[in-house]
């Protein structure tokens, strides 16, 4: 079958980050493409990289995506993994002294395949050992993956691992990632019954399927993604109009958006806008 559509033009590196520019000016950020065969799961693999004078807090309001990171706080012990389900609310890290961050961010809908036994809303807001979800993901493989200097070759561990667990083709995931991707796409997608019907599907399969392989509702995404359209704007911009910025967004006023933002990010847009960053 042929790897699904997924049009990420327009789409940001630092959408979701709520302060890209004092996360950026602290650690090495990049991002690196996984093997082929893993495309069609794996988004992306992100690495982070500090070495910092003084403790800084980093505030991410999470993509509706699993990830699995392999972390070593090089003064804390030994590197180690983690299974990240979908975050629902701003999610939080506290770097201190020398550490990195290996991470492989699935599109969401597609780390089902990986752990076909149940529906991946039962990892939604959970942090759990990668251990307790894959028993190939012990001591071992965190230490391959995050120890080497070298970007290629944690790159290497990290596709060997993944590729490992040899994952099943999945239609059904397939549809998920490509319904996803026309939301997080289509600044125009505003209602879950629209969205359903234009894309020829009831709104009951839909809610299904996305609690079976995205692990949140159709419409908990639409919502997130008007957040990280908000959050880039209010980050970017001062003279923004933003009575007009919640009806382009879908909202019904002003006072929603704002409630929604504030829910979600912590402060209110303008407070925010001027400066007022977590």
């Amino acid at each position: 079958m042929a790897e699904p559509r997924r049009d990420t033009r327009g789409i940001r590196d630092t959408r979701g980050i709520v302060d890209p520019s004092g996360l950026l000016t602290r650690v090495r950020f990049r991002r690196h493409e996984p093997a082929e065969p893993l495309r069609r799961h794996v988004e992306t693999y992100w690495f982070i990289d500090w070495d910092l004078p003084e403790p800084y807090v980093s505030h991410v309001v999470p993509h509706p995506s699993v990830n699995v990171t392999f972390q070593w706080d090089e003064d804390e012990g030994s590197p180690y993994g983690e299974v990240h389900g979908v975050a629902l609310g701003l999610f939080a890290r506290k770097l201190t002294g020398r550490g990195r961050v290996c991470g492989a961010k699935f599109w969401p809908g597609g780390f089902r395949p990986f752990v076909p036994d149940g529906p991946v809303s039962r990892w939604t807001g959970c942090v759990l050992p990668a251990q307790d979800v894959f028993a190939q993901a012990g001591r071992d493989t965190a230490r391959q993956v995050v120890s080497p200097a070298d970007d290629a070759v944690r790159i290497a561990a990290l596709d060997a691992f993944l590729l490992s667990l040899a994952p099943a083709p999945d239609p059904q995931a397939d549809l998920a990632i490509d319904l996803v991707t026309r939301i997080r796409a289509n600044r125009t997608v505003r209602r879950v019954d629209d969205f359903a019907r234009a894309e020829g599907i009831s709104v009951r399969a839909l809610q299904r399927l996305f609690a079976a392989y995205v692990g949140v509702s159709p419409k908990w995404i639409i919502l997130r993604y008007r957040i990280h359209e908000a959050l880039e704007l209010a980050g970017t911009r001062r003279d923004i109009d933003w009575a007009a910025l919640a009806a382009d967004l879908g909202y019904a006023d002003q006072a929603h958006l704002v409630r929604d933002f504030t829910s979600t990010v912590g402060v209110p847009p303008t407070a925010y806008a001027q400066g007022g960053a977590l």
